[in-house]
């Protein structure tokens, strides 16, 4: 089985080094910092084949690494950053379908005190919760169950008995 690569075009590493932040230099020295391009390739191969950060494969710096770099960009904001500049240039293409969007609040608790918005005798309609809950249940039970494993034990389980002090002893 061929092993799966993720890494950036040329073009699209051009977009995204100027808005990374630069890696701080300390007075005391230390270990160089991982390339910015080499930890956003492993952090896009987690992401794309969904695997944990320690099956990250050895052409990518370090797991800790590239897990560190990940969470210390989304706390500062990068993340945020370069999904606003690549959608800010798709807008500008005009390659979004703005009218198309959609906030789907299915899912949003209402807080407790909150007005009601319709009167308790209007008839109820069906939530979108319901049906995506169906889909899911339908997608579920089509698929194959696994096989029971067998016994890898010659004594079949019915014959063993056991004894005081927690030996068996087969019959």
């Amino acid at each position: 089985m061929a092993r799966l690569s993720v890494h950036l075009t040329e073009a699209q590493w051009r977009k995204i080094e100027t808005l990374l932040p630069r890696m701080p230099r300390t007075a005391r020295g230390g270990r160089p910092w991982a390339e910015p391009r080499a930890v956003i390739d492993g952090i896009l191969w987690i992401l794309k084949t969904g695997a944990r950060w320690c099956d990250l494969p050895a052409e990518y710096p370090s797991p800790s690494t590239c897990w560190r770099r990940l969470k210390r960009w989304d706390e500062d904001g990068t993340w945020l950053r370069l999904w606003r500049a690549f959608i800010a240039e798709l807008d500008a293409r005009g390659r979004l379908q703005w009218e198309t969007a959609f906030i789907d609040g299915t899912f949003a608790p209402a807080k407790k005190g909150a007005p009601t918005s319709v009167l308790p005798s209007a008839g109820k309609v069906q939530s979108a919760w319901y049906w995506s809950s169906v889909r899911v249940f339908l997608w579920e039970s089509r698929s194959p169950r696994p096989r029971p494993r067998k016994s890898r034990s010659s004594t079949p389980r019915s014959r063993r008995v056991s004894r005081p002090g927690g030996a068996t002893r087969n019959t």
